[in-house]
């Protein structure tokens, strides 16, 4: 008989086994895939430390190198409208000083003596920090002994820092500790200074003025004896056509100053160094973006030696609308017609100035930018620049405006066209009579305009104050009045910024009393104030029948090139601002009053008449501080012009600006012609260049 199965036993089993051989399998699957994955990374290894070696050798060599920029490169020139060059850049001899990768101290201040030795060099800017620093590193034990036991354990409590004790060895340094230095001592301190000065990756200049040759061929000769020092050929900008628009063109940073301390935060926060060097005064300043050059970037190698990795290269060139020939004739012109007023014309004690902007209406483009002051120094008189007054000079305008007054009264419609109105003096109670400078009897706008009569414009402003006007009674204007009267000046360019392209564009002066009889002087030019360009913007929006143009200096922008103007990558375009909101029939009446001006009017003879002009003079009362006191208290006369031409298709305006050239208590016809003068010879001389 057989003996039962025990199936429990034998479930046991076969599950037991079942385990065994699932394990198995496992287990050689893994093994497969351990196999598989080792010999993936084993390729992958191979492929690269064997196969792409090089390859990630270079890579790596270029992520943990270190990439220094050298010196500012050479700024782009800058040319005028017609191609010459007026500011290039010439070669000067230089010697610089690149921090070495394991250079002491110590060595550093051998380097310094040594070089101390070997060049002359004006070190009077050497400050008492610099030197006391210089002190400490030569005096390392002197130096510590200046820190007392108590300020060596708060700093090992951290109480102070290490740059509180190094102030304080600083501020400890004596007189009597510095009087060991020899001149030469202080000449070394201020190398030593030069040589650490900014980054310590850059590259410093020791010297580039006044170079001997002798100096810069043994520091090129020697340079394993000094390493670091080494000489190259730097730049400075040059100006061909010496003074002629020399302020506009402005100014570039020195080598050795950098960036400038008013302008450093603006120029680091956009990716500038310390010892750059950049534009700080008006067109280069300006332009910076365009006229700054590339740097050549060097790399270190491992003997820690500078390897060029990118050559650097000229900034962009430009061209400017500027005529520089014409610029220096109108400069010529200027100079001389100031020293002759002051030495012939009466009444001139106060007069030291004249402006003068030549302009193409149709583009905004400025041929020419005046600017000169006359002062009288050990007695005798020396004519100095002052172009940067046409954009910021407070210029009381006088009748020159009365363009933009007639276009108030026809906007509004309190000046009709052909309206006649009797030139009679105006009398406000409690006021001296208001007169144009004669009587002219019944006259219509036209004639108003080319004979300047104040009493017409006294009456559209009482029109557009909604007043009253009763002989010697008060005289009462809706406060709104002046903003009308601004608002359609500012169309023009007045009281506004023109927008030129230079910094600090001033806005004039804008008067804040409201008085009626202010009013009726703003009318005739007599109470704000403007600058000469937005003049100049004026003259040009009546030349174009009410298109506000932006004045520019830029024409076009090239790329560098040994072959010159070749490579344009931007050209200039007309920017208009606003256009003036009124009908062309005003413009077109208004114009006809403007042309009258130079045919039988007040500016006949200041512009030859076969040059079809048309615009408009000025004399206003200004006021000057006589006595240098601070306050205004003297009344001079000052006299302006306005003008376009042709006429019929007007392509050229003069503004011409002669403050103070008379005093006020004599009548206009004892006052200087030089206003004429000036506008007569400058006139002339751009149509001899421009026929």
């Amino acid at each position: 008989m057989k003996k039962p199965i025990n199936n429990k036993k034998h479930y046991k089993l076969i599950k037991e086994n079942d385990v065994t051989s699932i394990v198995n399998k496992r287990y050689k699957v893994l093994t497969v895939f351990i196999v598989i994955i080792f010999s993936i990374l084993s390729l992958s290894l191979y492929y690269v430390q064997i196969v792409k070696n090089d390859y990630y050798k270079e890579q790596l060599k270029v992520l943990s190198q270190v990439i220094v920029d050298g010196g500012s490169s050479a700024r782009g020139r800058i040319y005028d409208r017609n191609g010459k060059i007026i500011v290039d850049n010439k070669a000067v001899k230089t010697i610089y000083y690149k921090k070495k990768l394991g250079i002491t101290t110590s060595e550093e201040v051998v380097m310094a003596y040594k070089i101390a030795d070997l060049i002359d060099l004006d070190y009077s800017k050497l400050n008492d920090y610099d030197l006391k620093n210089f002190w400490i590193i030569n005096n390392p034990r002197l130096a510590k002994l200046k820190i007392t036991d108590e300020e060596w354990q708060q700093l090992d409590e951290r109480k102070i820092t290490l740059d509180d004790i190094e102030q304080y060895k600083i501020d400890r340094v004596t007189k009597e500790d510095l009087s060991e230095y020899s001149e030469m001592d202080k000449k070394a301190a201020y190398i030593y200074y030069l040589m650490n000065k900014g980054y310590y990756y850059s590259e410093k200049i020791i010297k580039n003025e006044n170079v001997t040759d002798e100096e810069y061929a043994y520091i090129a000769e020697n340079g394993d004896s000094i390493p670091g020092f080494g000489t190259k050929l730097d730049w400075e900008r040059e100006y061909p056509y010496g003074s002629a628009f020399r302020t506009i063109l402005g100014n570039v940073s020195s080598s050795s100053s950098g960036l400038p301390a008013e302008l450093k935060d603006s120029y680091l926060a956009t990716g500038y160094s310390l010892s750059d060097r950049v534009g700080i005064s008006y067109l280069e300043y300006q332009y910076e973006s365009i006229l700054r050059g590339v740097k050549t970037k060097y790399t270190i190698d491992e003997d820690g030696d500078y390897v060029v990795l990118q050559e650097g290269q000229r900034g962009n060139d430009i061209l400017l609308t500027i005529d520089i020939e014409l610029q220096k004739e109108v400069e010529k012109i200027v100079e001389e017609e100031l020293l002759y007023t002051k030495k012939n014309d009466k009444y001139t004690d106060y007069f030291d100035r004249a402006y003068v902007v030549i302009s193409d209406p149709n583009t905004g483009e400025v041929l020419s930018m005046v600017g000169k002051i006359i002062k009288k120094e050990n007695g005798e008189y020396k004519v100095y620049d002052d172009s940067a007054g046409v954009i910021n000079a407070s210029i009381t305008p006088g009748s020159s405006v009365k363009a933009a007054s007639h276009m108030v009264g026809y906007v509004t419609g309190n000046l009709q066209i052909g309206e006649v109105r009797n030139d009679a003096c105006i009398k406000i109670a409690a006021t001296p009579l208001k007169c144009s400078y004669t009587r002219y009897g019944n006259i219509n706008d036209v004639q108003a305009l080319a004979y300047s009569s104040n009493t017409y414009q006294f009456h559209t402003a009482i029109k557009v104050g909604n007043g009253v006007y009763r002989y010697n009674k008060p005289l009462v204007f809706d406060n709104d009045a002046f903003d009308t009267y601004r608002n359609i000046f500012s169309q023009f360019g007045l009281g506004v910024k023109t927008g030129i392209d230079l910094p600090n564009e001033k806005l004039g002066y804008k008067g804040n009393g409201t008085e009626p009889g202010l009013l009726l002087d703003f009318s005739i030019g007599q109470y704000d104030n403007y600058t000469p360009i937005q003049l100049s913007q004026y003259i040009n929006t009546i030349a174009t029948d009410g298109t506000r143009i932006k004045p520019v200096l830029l024409r076009k922008v090239y790329e560098p090139d040994k072959e010159g103007l070749t490579n344009l990558i931007y050209s200039n375009t007309p920017v208009m601002l606003n256009k003036v909101q009124a009908d062309s029939k005003y413009f077109d009446r208004i114009k006809e009053g403007l042309k009258m001006v130079f045919a039988s009017g007040t500016g006949y003879g200041f512009i030859d008449n076969k040059y079809k002009p048309a615009g408009k003079t000025g004399t206003s009362q200004s006021f000057v501080d006589a006595d240098g006191d601070g306050k205004i208290d003297t009344e001079t006369l000052s006299t302006s012009l306005v003008a376009y031409a042709p006429y019929d298709n007007p392509t050229v305006t003069f503004t011409v600006i002669t403050p103070n050239v008379g005093t006020g208590n004599i009548n206009f016809n004892q006052m200087s012609k030089v206003n004429k003068r000036i506008s007569q010879k400058i006139s002339k001389k751009y149509f001899e260049i421009y026929k």
